[in-house]
């Protein structure tokens, strides 16, 4: 693979357990999840034999991977984008990752003093997880007070703290850290796509930097093929004077500024269009938000594509919601999309010693 951390991870992972493959009871940490290698159809093991979506993917695949193909995809031009939330990785123990974050930094961390602005919202926000209802804040206030927590932090700062909110317990799971809650089919999916010469891309509404660091050593991804919501990045120095005007110094380091976009809905789209450039083939998602990545994906596309979205249907091994799992398979109906029934065809989640405890 591309990423020194994800073949040193491989290495460390195959040189522990010999050249046998990790039993699905114990792939769940960072480490077992980088030795994951899908490169055929034959070395899936975390879908279940007779998924239908495993199957299209792989049809679909060795189609455009094959050059006497009329389907046959350039591989500069083999572009796939994924969520992150809800379709790489856990959103309901309770939420997101970067909005527990947001959590922990203003109401828990007896080290810093946030505005009294600041704390109400995440008062609220705290407030309708527990009592499982919306928040009274719009999504971009609410993501524009997650970003701002973090104004003024340098940018080695932030990695400490977020890599140590990974090493905490995944709430109402066992045996998993929260920076270890990949789904371990979909880690399968991007794998096999690298391992075909896909280029893989990450499109959140998560904080990029949060991603970046969740993502590294893990999944095939380069940092530069991360997209997501984004802060001001400010040298310390800084001050209030344009980037325009002010000149990175020697005594300056770079620290976080404030809000500056929320990557969802149609802002994914043209997300895609100024980072990547090409229009995707492939694109996952698993809800109303990536609805605009998904039907850009496979409307008037020169080239052979699809859309999978992920259904929450799974009540025993995940927080699964079966009401907004069957609006989204009806979306998935109406615009074409391939339904992906974690509940059906996911054979594991993240290893059989993760259990729901709550």
């Amino acid at each position: 693979m591309k990423k020194y951390s994800f073949m040193i991870a491989l290495c460390a992972a195959l040189l522990m357990g010999g050249m046998q493959p990790l039993p699905v009871s114990q792939a769940a940490s960072r480490q077992e999840m980088a030795a994951i290698q899908v490169v055929q159809a034959k070395d899936f093991r975390y879908w279940t034999a007779d998924s239908p979506v495993k199957a299209a993917l792989v049809q679909y695949v060795e189609k455009v991977i094959d050059r006497k193909s009329p389907d046959f995809i350039p591989a500069a031009d083999r572009v796939a984008v994924f969520d992150m939330d809800g379709t790489l990785m856990c959103e309901t123990a309770p939420s997101y990752f970067d909005s527990l974050l947001y959590q922990k930094r203003v109401l828990d961390d007896g080290s810093w003093q946030p505005s009294a602005d600041m704390r109400a919202a995440a008062v609220e926000s705290r407030s309708a997880l527990q009592q499982k209802r919306h928040s009274r804040m719009g999504e971009e206030e609410e993501e524009a007070y997650q970003m701002n927590a973090f104004d003024g932090m340098p940018l080695s700062e932030y990695r400490t703290y977020v890599k140590k909110f990974m090493q905490e317990p995944e709430q109402g799971l066992t045996h998993l850290k929260r920076g270890e809650a990949f789904y371990l089919p979909m880690v399968e999916v991007v794998s096999y796509l690298a391992a075909n010469d896909f280029k893989v891309y990450i499109v959140s509404a998560c904080d990029r930097m949060a991603v970046r660091l969740l993502v590294d050593g893990v999944l095939p991804i380069e940092p530069e093929h991360i997209i997501g919501s984004d802060a001001w990045v400010r040298a310390s120095n800084q001050g209030d004077a344009s980037g325009v005007d002010y000149v990175y110094g020697k005594n300056d380091v770079l620290v976080r500024g404030k809000y500056l976009q929320e990557t969802v809905a149609m802002n994914k789209v043209s997300a895609i269009a100024r980072e990547i450039g090409r229009q995707p083939v492939l694109a996952f998602g698993n809800s109303g938000g990536d609805a605009s990545m998904l039907n850009y994906t496979i409307q008037n596309n020169k080239y052979k594509s699809a859309s999978f979205v992920l259904l929450c249907d799974d009540l025993e091994r995940e927080f699964g919601n079966l009401k907004k799992a069957q609006k989204v398979k009806a979306s998935a109906e109406k615009n074409g999309w391939i339904p992906v029934s974690m509940k059906d065809e996911f054979k594991t989640i993240y290893g059989d010693r993760v259990k729901k405890v709550r």
